[in-house]
């Protein structure tokens, strides 16, 4: 599928690499092509997002809602330039979705379903991969730097200004290029994750290696997975891996990060969810990924009668994984601090059913290629609370980009 689906300038693959924990309707699924589209900076993206979906009634649609949408909700603002290219808002009616499950194939659109079959069929069962490497990646905050902002940051949180914070730093390599879907099967091949997506919109790609859930809707039910807790595995030692797993339960650190951005989503669908409804299905949840353990929490409520699905990602927009708290205050700080825009990273890509059923990821561990600048990026950070070790922080940041450095180099 990905060899035939790349002669399109815009389309989404999303794959859940076989986790059952993650519960889609799917194996993976392709939307390719595009019918039409809407595209927005933030100010009146939503609104522009609304308009296009009441004229679109009864479509699929995939997209994505980039960070610096929060200038919108939040009446913010970002100066740092962005140059993946990707828009703060983009969303298209495809031409083709395509659904793979374990026992069948479903191909819809209009047009010949059967002559796209047997299009897929005829295209290459493997993807070439010459196994070049040898990109020199960059970081935008030295060592020195990073470690004095977390001390910063650590001050903030003693005065009161924000209770935890998610910083990030980028990585980068500019004059690059590469081959989007060689990359990206590579980067699968070492760290398969349940939200794994290969998205393009003309000359830039997002190549997702996620493990997080943002929200999901099924019915009148919305659901939200954030992810804080992050222990590196031990493949060689069975012994020390179970104990880097259990690592989590015992750190006060780690379970009082996740305690915070718990609270945060509670409090996030509240505004959406019938009064009452919203709970903790389970919290402190581990799971284990190819290079890393997390500890994952599951947040629900009952949706509240006569609210979109645009409603919902407004309310909850950008995730709390990815800010802290107080939200707003802590993304004043994340752009006074952090070097880089963080553009579609920390946003979410995803789908919409035409009965208005949806599901979105966090974009984390993704590499941004921006095909026209030849400039390609990824970012990584953590959860800042007082407690933290600057020096421990910054390892786990370069544990996070671990895969993605591999597959590079």
């Amino acid at each position: 599928m990905l060899n035939w689906v790349n002669r399109f300038s815009i389309f989404a693959f999303l794959d859940n690499q076989q986790y059952a924990f993650s519960t889609p309707a799917f194996e993976c699924m392709l939307a390719a092509g595009c019918k039409q589209n809407v595209s927005a900076t933030a100010g009146n993206a939503f609104s522009r997002l609304e308009k296009f979906c009441d004229e679109n009634k009864g479509e699929w649609l995939f997209g994505h809602f980039g960070y610096d949408l929060k200038n919108e909700t939040e009446r913010l603002s970002s100066d740092h330039l962005n140059r993946t290219g990707f828009n703060d808002l983009h969303f298209f009616i495809p031409q083709w979705v395509i659904r793979l499950d374990k026992n069948e194939v479903s191909i819809s659109g209009d047009g010949d379903a059967q002559a796209v079959f047997e299009e897929i069929r005829s295209c290459p069962s493997f993807i070439h991969d010459d196994a070049r490497g040898g990109i020199h990646i960059r970081h935008r905050l030295p060592a020195p730097e990073y470690l004095a902002t977390i001390e910063l940051l650590r001050q903030h949180i003693l005065r009161g200004d924000c209770y935890e914070i998610n910083f990030c730093q980028e990585f980068f390599s500019e004059n690059t290029t590469i081959a989007p879907l060689q990359v990206f099967s590579r980067l699968c091949k070492l760290s398969p994750n349940p939200f794994s997506v290969l998205y393009r919109v003309n000359s830039s790609y997002c190549l997702c290696a996620s493990p997080e859930r943002y929200l999901k809707k099924q019915g009148n039910r919305i659901s939200s997975q954030p992810i804080k807790g992050t222990s590196k595995r031990q493949h060689s030692d069975p012994g020390l891996d179970e104990s880097a797993k259990n690592y989590l339960l015992q750190s006060s650190k780690e379970k009082s990060e996740n305690v915070m951005v718990v609270d945060l989503v509670r409090n996030d669908l509240s505004k959406i969810c019938v009064p009452g409804s919203v709970k903790v299905d389970e919290l402190f949840g581990l799971y284990s990924f190819p290079q890393v353990h997390q500890m994952i929490s599951t947040v629900s409520g009952e949706m509240l009668p006569g609210m979109s699905w645009i409603d919902a990602v407004r309310a909850t927009f950008p995730m709390g994984s990815m800010t802290g708290a107080p939200k707003k205050r802590v993304m004043e700080l994340i752009e006074q601090y952090e070097k880089s825009k963080r553009g579609l990273f920390s946003g979410a890509i995803g789908y919409v059913e035409p009965g208005g059923n949806f599901d979105f990821n966090v974009v984390i561990r993704s590499i941004f290629y921006n095909d026209s600048e030849k400039y390609l990026s990824f970012q990584t950070g953590g959860g800042i609370t007082y407690y933290s070790n600057p020096q421990s922080e910054y390892e786990e940041s370069l544990l996070k980009a671990g895969a993605m450095l591999k597959v590079l180099e």
